[in-house]
């Protein structure tokens, strides 16, 4: 049986649309992702922050890059189980994807005041807590390299245009908004799964695939969806026109006591039971996102469905999402889920040079 995807059910037959002069050329299915008043989208902003994305002066050992975390190749995760920062610290968390990010409605694994690009951009450049592009106390030594450079000179007025020729457009507020809006481009829609239901491609995926399609969207058997739903898999998720709700966190019973600085939204609300709650991220291009969970502790797509048909492995932790449950998966069941979960590859957007680095 072909289930009707969650996508049209939300968004409707949407095709394109305009935002504020931008033409986002979205798929049908895709909505028009929320942008903030103070930073509109144009095509050269989205370039400018593209040279940034990809730019190695933006950190204090001059070797990374936002890149270096966000690798296009791996659907821009890092294929580590926790990240390094500039100054060799290893940081508590995986890298997330930048895929489709922006219709998060949170950011980060646990912050969830979090919820601009714009902000989030300049965590990477100055946190100390862990040290990642490590550029406190830097700023203006890169914002001179960064004039300095005649492909700088020329796009950042472009993306900026100000009134009166002597403002600055060189400073840390634009870079983190050009990047910000490179960031906002990355959208996935053309993995065979999409090709399948919203392109027509009757044999886009295989028959082992539809039945996982089935198992996933099942209640109760699996209910996989009730956590990573809609167009994009998750259910941390916000677009143009959508509300502005809470967005929902989960402890998904990884251990029966989460330590810090690993203790989900804990870390800002100070909550007992919030502790061990993390964000459910997008499960697009997951097979290539590996290893899993916040921490990296999960090897395979295969032991993530262990983990899940299993209940979990804390079981006594407090604070368990009552979704997290023991599930009785058949082998057919596992393999046909697993080809599921593969089908939403985006082979294209690994090589898409929309994205790839400009310097090279």
């Amino acid at each position: 049986m072909r289930l009707v995807p969650i996508a049209l059910l939300i968004a409707g037959t949407l095709v394109a649309g305009e935002s504020g002069g931008y033409h986002w050329n979205l798929p049908r299915g895709f909505p028009i992702p929320r942008v903030p008043a103070g930073n509109p989208m144009s095509e050269v902003k989205a370039r400018l922050g593209r040279y940034l994305f990809y730019d190695q002066r933006l950190s204090v050992n001059g070797k990374q890059s936002c890149a270096t975390c966000h690798r296009q190749e791996l659907a821009f995760t890092d294929g580590r189980a926790t990240s390094v920062g500039a100054t060799g610290e290893m940081h508590p968390r995986s890298a997330m994807s930048l895929v489709n990010v922006a219709y998060s409605a949170a950011l980060t694994w646990s912050d969830p005041a979090l919820r601009s690009l714009e902000e989030q951009a300049l965590v990477p450049m100055f946190s100390e807590h862990p040290v990642e592009l490590g550029l406190r106390g830097h700023a203006d030594a890169v914002l001179a390299a960064l004039r300095a450079d005649p492909i700088y000179r020329e796009l950042f007025p472009l993306a900026f245009p100000e009134p009166h020729a002597s403002h600055n457009v060189f400073t840390i507020a634009n870079v983190a908004r050009a990047l910000a809006t490179f960031e906002r481009t990355i959208v996935s829609a053309r993995s065979p799964y999409d090709r399948f239901h919203t392109g027509g491609e009757e044999d886009a995926i295989s028959e082992s695939a539809k039945r996982g399609e089935t198992v996933f969207f099942s209640d109760p058997v699996a209910a996989c969806f009730r956590c990573h739903g809609g167009f994009n898999f998750s259910d941390a998720v916000a677009f143009e026109g959508s509300g502005a709700g809470a967005v929902k966190f989960h402890n998904t019973a990884l251990y029966e006591v989460y330590a810090g600085p690993n203790r989900g939204i804990f870390e800002h609300t100070r909550k007992p039971s919030d502790a061990g709650k993390f964000k459910a991220p997008s499960l697009r291009n997951i097979a290539l996102t590996a290893p899993y969970m916040h921490d990296g502790s999960i090897a395979t797509l295969e032991e993530v469905l262990d983990h899940y048909a299993a209940g979990g492995r804390g079981h006594g932790n407090p604070n368990k999402d009552p979704l997290i449950r023991k599930v009785e998966l058949t082998p057919q069941n596992r393999v046909d889920l697993i080809a599921f979960l593969r089908s939403l590859t985006d082979a294209a957007l690994l090589r898409d040079p929309r994205f790839s680095n400009p310097w090279n």
